[in-house]
């Protein structure tokens, strides 16, 4: 008689849920990084994650207290909780790093990306580039007869949709600024 031969997690075909429980999820998380505003301190920051070998999926950074001379990492990272923690504890460890937010965990918080699509289309193409900008409330911010530029804000996931409709019609190009993000209400972070 032979074996059951049954993947690990796949419990469609079987009346019993073989998922393991105990397996390491990988999150998405978004944290803000008050830092000194000085030569050296982005570099030390992101180095600590290549050093690591941790992934960052969008990096932003802007001075945001000119008086202070402070400035705010936005920085969205993926991994398992503990890996969170530790990449959460070692940016708090760097000397110029003032405060460290995990905005996932702390609280409601909002995101948003801006990205800019160039997309090139004659014809129908070209009307339905429209029709689907106006949906998605993108902006033309450049005309020519051959190609329009559309700015848009809003999430992540509502930019890979806009991109995703738009290939077809002919996108050329996307430029993305990454993820700024606060905590909603009176929180602080």
């Amino acid at each position: 008689m032979s074996a059951l031969k049954i993947e690990k997690g796949s419990s469609s075909h079987s009346a019993y849920d073989l998922r393991d429980y105990h397996a390491e999820v990988i999150e998405k998380h978004t944290l803000a990084v008050l830092v000194d505003n000085e030569a050296g301190v982005l570099a030390r920051v992101i180095g600590l994650f290549s050093g690591r070998g941790f992934n960052i999926e969008s990096l932003t950074v802007a001075e945001v207290n000119h008086d202070s001379h402070l400035s705010r990492i936005t920085i969205v990272t993926t991994g398992t909780r503990d890996v969170i923690e530790q990449i959460k504890a070692q940016v708090g460890r760097i000397v110029p790093v003032h405060e460290v937010h995990d905005l996932t965990v702390e609280g409601p918080s909002i995101e948003r990306e801006l990205a800019l699509f160039k997309v090139a289309g004659k014809g129908n193409d070209r009307i339905e580039a429209l029709r689907l900008a106006e949906i998605f409330r993108a902006n033309v911010v450049d005309s020519t007869l051959e190609s329009f530029v559309f700015e848009m804000t809003g999430t992540s996931e509502k930019i890979d949709a806009f991109a995703d409709l738009m290939r077809p019609l002919g996108l050329i190009e996307t430029a993305r600024t990454g993820v700024a993000a606060l905590a909603r209400g009176g929180q602080n972070a």
